[in-house]
């Protein structure tokens, strides 16, 4: 797949080149759509839970932080974060990894995979021009969505423009998203997690990274009883971790752009320059994987995402089967594209309600 040159082409205009591509991505329907998509609560649950746009708006608004005090492009990393996300799946991970499953199974070796997915909604499914696909952004946008933190080898990838150095780790902005996400999830998925009662502070609080947090909030004088506890407490958590990751990052985002040409990345074996202190990173490894035990294997939350997965498969089998169960637009595309992915896009740009429907149209019945 080669990249059109157009992602160098910038024409007159009275925005910088990332408050442009910026604005483009806010306009899109792809962003509109992630109202609907599941983060890790189905979007019918209610609606005070996250869904993939809450997410990335508070993504993007840690990753401005960041990249304000680190004295990076507080624009490019903004709109690297609003863009991460636009590859999802309905039903969260849990889709993408079906419909990952279903591919492979259907001969299709390379599979489906979100971060991929994004460049692809980006570079080619969303269509604003005449004389050609995508948005139209630049090429730092799209490299920073195309990574995170890390190089992106991978076999889907093969014959990509070589401007992309995919054996090289992304921008410095992209090193910020990647973090500003890690931070995020993490904490507004124990504010839903307590909010839904899926979660306790009992469980929480046996983990070192939340004392420290808990510590924190107790010294502004509010209980762990008391009403406004969980809001200061993951107030706490995201200002904790952002402090970190500033402190810990100053000196080598400041040698990197000192020593680096612009636009050059580091190559794989060189350490990243950014990042939390040993001892932040490990405890957060830990709290990530107290909730894995304890929230996003939660019984309720399982068999919500199996039902998620039944209906993934359910539509991907019966369009497969039937051609002509697609919209007239999605079928014109077999002629350039492969009957499979073609599929594939069409489900993955699906809300969670819209699949559910689809479904239930197809099969007459409920999940």
């Amino acid at each position: 797949m080669q990249p059109s040159e157009r992602f160098f082409d910038f024409e007159e205009d009275f925005r910088d080149p990332y408050a442009r591509d910026r604005d483009r991505v806010l306009h899109c329907s792809s962003f509109r759509r992630l109202e609907y998509k599941t983060q890790v609560f189905l979007n019918h649950e209610g609606d005070y839970f996250r869904t993939r746009l809450t997410h990335s708006l508070e993504v993007s608004q840690i990753a401005r932080t960041l990249a304000r005090m680190l004295q990076l492009n507080e624009t490019l990393a903004e709109v690297i974060a609003l863009s991460h996300d636009l590859g999802h799946t309905p039903f969260g991970h849990v889709g993408g990894d079906e419909l990952d499953r279903l591919l492979r199974e259907d001969g299709r070796a390379l599979g489906f995979e979100h971060n991929f997915q994004s460049f692809r909604v980006l570079t080619k499914l969303e269509k604003r021009y005449k004389d050609f696909e995508g948005l139209n952004l630049t090429f730092a946008t799209l490299e920073g969505v195309l990574k995170h933190s890390y190089p992106y080898q991978k076999p889907f990838l093969a014959g990509i423009h070589e401007g992309f150095a995919l054996h090289k780790h992304p921008s410095l902005e992209a090193m910020v998203v990647d973090h500003a996400d890690e931070i995020a999830y993490t904490s507004h998925d124990i504010d839903d997690g307590i909010k839904y009662g899926l979660i306790s502070f009992d469980d929480l609080l046996e983990d070192a990274l939340c004392l420290r947090v808990d510590e924190r909030v107790q010294q502004e004088g509010i209980q762990r009883g008391d009403a406004l506890y969980r809001h200061r407490f993951v107030a706490g958590l995201i200002k904790l971790l952002v402090e970190d990751f500033i402190e810990n990052s100053k000196e080598g985002a400041q040698r990197f752009r000192k020593e680096v040409p612009l636009c050059a990345t580091l190559d794989a074996a060189e350490k990243l320059p950014m990042g939390f202190s040993k001892e932040s990173a490990t405890a957060l490894k830990k709290l990530k994987k107290r909730l894995m035990d304890k929230l996003y294997r939660h019984q309720k939350i399982a068999r919500k995402m199996y039902a998620g997965k039944q209906c993934i498969k359910g539509l991907y089998t019966a369009f497969r089967e039937d051609k002509d169960l697609l919209p007239p637009y999605q079928k014109a595309l077999f002629s350039v594209r492969k009957e499979e992915r073609v599929i594939a896009d069409y489900i993955a740009a699906m809300t969670d309600r819209y699949a559910v429907k689809t479904y239930h149209e197809i099969y007459g019945f409920g999940l």
